[in-house]
């Protein structure tokens, strides 16, 4: 592979570069290709992903944007299971909707949101490595979509729901195991695997590969995302590690305390290697769930 077809993974990516209006290309070929309709975006608005500190989260990086039809779209980037991730997207485009209307206006001024998430986890099961969900109101006996009245321009205008409520997506990259044909397809098959065809005409795609080359970046820059890589695979190394673990004590003890006892002595044997090896308590604490207090009696 040459120099220049190295590029930078997604979640990096949007969490260093992305965020700059001369880089929203890539961003908007994404979301053109993924709704299904042209975007724009406008601007970035203040999330709690925007954090670039030196004990930034590499396990979720998010990003939220406002496009040119006054709509919210939430990027969220997912490398390690979360039990309630349902939950918590549900509660990140409800604090979406409270927090851009203001006290005393008219409803008219909710905005429509689109919360994508891209998963590299197994959230479920599914055989599919897309799924949207949207809401919609359906005639229980007559099948029929309901269309509501509502006003628009001080006239008295019909409306689906889908153009008011939220959109969700749920990327499950790591159950795509096909040859890309589609412009969606050869996008899913960047964030798997970071390979971007020299001669794509998918929308983002083409910016991508101006913009995300490994060796654009400067040494301090390669180091910094090197590092972030090595974090991710230990992470997911003590994660696998810890779930075998705990279920091979567990089945020798034959009771769920046993498991739970074994998972947790794998997390603990690996904090301890992780710590001899010289990491920082706050990279053991962040990988392994520990306390402060855990890591530091090791």
């Amino acid at each position: 592979m040459e120099l220049q077809d190295k590029y930078i993974r997604f979640d990096w990516a949007v969490k260093r570069l992305l965020r700059h209006k001369a880089n929203f290309g890539v961003l908007e070929g994404f979301l053109t290709v993924l709704i299904g309709d042209e975007i724009h975006i406008v601007e970035i608005l203040e999330s709690e992903g925007n954090q670039q500190t030196e004990d930034d989260k590499f396990n979720r990086v998010d990003i939220k944007a406002l496009n040119s039809k006054n709509e919210i779209v939430i990027i969220e980037i997912q490398n390690t299971r979360e039990l309630y991730y349902l939950e918590r997207i549900l509660y990140g485009v409800a604090k979406a909707i409270t927090e851009h209307i203001s006290l005393g206006e008219t409803y008219y001024k909710v905005k429509k949101i689109y919360s994508i998430s891209i998963l590299y986890f197994d959230i479920g099961h599914g055989t599919d490595y897309l799924y949207h969900g949207q809401n919609i109101f359906k005639g229980v006996h007559t099948g029929d979509f309901l269309q509501v009245s509502t006003r628009e321009k001080d006239a008295i205008v019909p409306r689906m729901p889908s153009e008011i409520y939220p959109e969700y997506f749920l990327i499950r990259v790591n159950e795509f195991n096909k040859v890309a044909v589609t412009p969606l397809e050869e996008w899913i098959e960047y964030l798997k695997t970071g390979i971007i065809r020299p001669d794509t005409t998918v929308p983002g795609l083409g910016e991508a590969r101006e913009k995300l080359k490994y060796y654009s970046m400067t040494p301090q820059e390669r180091h910094a995302y090197d590092e972030h890589l090595s974090a991710l695979m230990i992470q997911n190394d003590v994660l696998d590690s810890a779930k075998l673990e705990g279920k091979i004590e567990g089945r020798l003890e034959g009771r769920a305390e046993g498991r739970a006892e074994g998972i947790k002595e794998g997390v603990l044997r690996n904090a301890r290697r992780m710590k001899e090896k010289g990491f920082p308590i706050e990279d053991i604490m962040e990988i392994t769930g520990l306390t402060f207090e855990e890591v530091s009696q090791l």
